[in-house]
């Protein structure tokens, strides 16, 4: 049985660009620092509480030995290819990278995935031949293309 009150926070370690992500990630997602910790002398960041859609993330500067692997990603699923392009945009600038199949990793090595939110219900369709035709045409993108997915799914030529 869980005590209700049990949380789950995300712990993301970076080596010195924890403030610096978290007002990236606010400013894209509308979010809020809530909380800055600068325990140090010298006034350098060691934390920064963060909030996007109510759930609260912490970033950390633990050093250089921390780096992400992209065996963990942060999901955005969107409605609009134009909220796709924004935020692919965004966090592949200045030394993120493009990957494949709507993954992406941005400058501090954080792994994204920015999905359109009909993506799921197009894969997972009874109809095996759709699905499969979504699956094939998200296969060969970097960036997910809204327009070519559905068409792939509806049966047209693309």
């Amino acid at each position: 049985e869980t005590d209700m009150t049990t949380s789950i926070t995300t712990f993301l370690t970076y080596d010195t660009q924890a403030e610096e992500a978290a007002k990236l990630y606010t400013s894209l997602f509308d979010g809020t620092i809530k909380a800055t910790t600068r325990p140090r002398p010298d006034g350098a960041v060691l934390s920064v509480t963060f909030e996007l859609f109510g759930q609260t993330y912490i970033a950390l500067n633990g050093g250089p030995t921390f780096t992400f692997a992209q065996g963990f990603s942060l999901m955005v699923q969107v409605d609009t290819q134009a909220e796709i392009d924004r935020l692919w945009t965004r966090l592949t600038e200045n030394g993120g990278k493009q990957v494949q199949c709507g993954w992406l990793v941005d400058k501090f090595g954080v792994s994204w995935q920015i999905i359109p939110r009909q993506l799921g219900a197009m894969l997972s369709d009874k109809d095996k031949a759709k699905s499969s035709r979504a699956m094939q045409a998200m296969m060969k993108m970097q960036k997910l293309d809204l327009a070519k997915l559905q068409a792939a799914f509806d049966g047209e030529p693309t």
